[in-house]
């Protein structure tokens, strides 16, 4: 498989990990749950959320993925 394949499949999955926390954070905040803490959940969203800022940076540093040149 295309190493550029398997990284955006990787984003994509790390994106909808995130997605996840966040929807198990506002399904506790809705329920007022009080053994679960909402706090783990969306300290996982921004923790992976910074992972996912890092790859892409190491990405475009190192010509994995290109940017488009012209974005209009």
């Amino acid at each position: 498989m295309n190493l550029v394949l398997l990284f955006k499949i990787l984003l994509v999955l790390l994106l909808l990990f995130v997605l996840f926390n966040l929807g198990r954070a506002l399904f506790i905040m809705l329920r007022g749950d009080s053994q679960q803490s909402m706090s783990q959940f969306l300290g996982r969203r921004v923790l992976f959320s910074a992972l996912i800022i890092i790859l892409l940076l190491i990405a475009l540093g190192s010509g994995l993925v290109t940017p488009n040149p012209r974005p209009y």
